[in-house]
């Protein structure tokens, strides 16, 4: 049980450090200078890998817990925390519920910036039709772009 209870606090560090990291990204694609978003992506990826192999970790951790509690293999963190003795369910409980608090974290800051790099790329991409003669009139119900030809525009060279 204390192997688990210590993998599972590297995971939550982990998941403190991709929800830090989803924050930058997110300041950074608002903040508009992306020039900064590669080395913040390559920070994420770093982080995710750790996290794999610390997902790994668990697994197997969890599984060992839960053969000495006599439960089947791979449980959930609630069915370990259930059939623990104190003071393990109590810590078990509370790795659960702050693993379940920095995923609900995680998810809404990730939102946020595919939010920002939808709207980015939509408008790079409204910049390059442009540049190539095509406006985009308006957008599908599934956010596609409805493309238009440029229109002949006459101008007043008198004013």
């Amino acid at each position: 049980m204390d192997r688990l209870s210590q993998i599972l606090w590297r995971e939550r560090e982990l998941l403190e450090t991709l929800a830090y990291k989803l924050e930058v990204e997110r300041m950074v694609l608002a903040s508009g200078k992306t020039r900064w978003l590669v080395n913040v992506t390559r920070e994420i990826e770093e982080v995710l890998e750790d996290l794999r192999a610390t997902e790994v970790l668990r697994a197997t951790a969890a599984d060992e817990a839960a053969e000495a509690l006599g439960l089947t293999p791979n449980p959930s963190l609630g069915a370990l925390s259930e059939a623990a003795p104190d003071p393990w369910a109590g810590i078990l409980r509370d790795h659960r519920d702050a693993m379940v608090a920095l995923a609900r974290e995680i998810a809404e800051t990730s939102e946020d910036a595919k939010g920002l790099i939808t709207a980015g790329y939509r408008s790079a991409r409204e910049t390059l039709l442009a540049l190539g003669g095509t406006t985009t009139a308006s957008y599908t119900p599934s956010g596609d772009a409805v493309l238009t030809p440029a229109a002949t525009r006459l101008v007043d060279r008198s004013l």
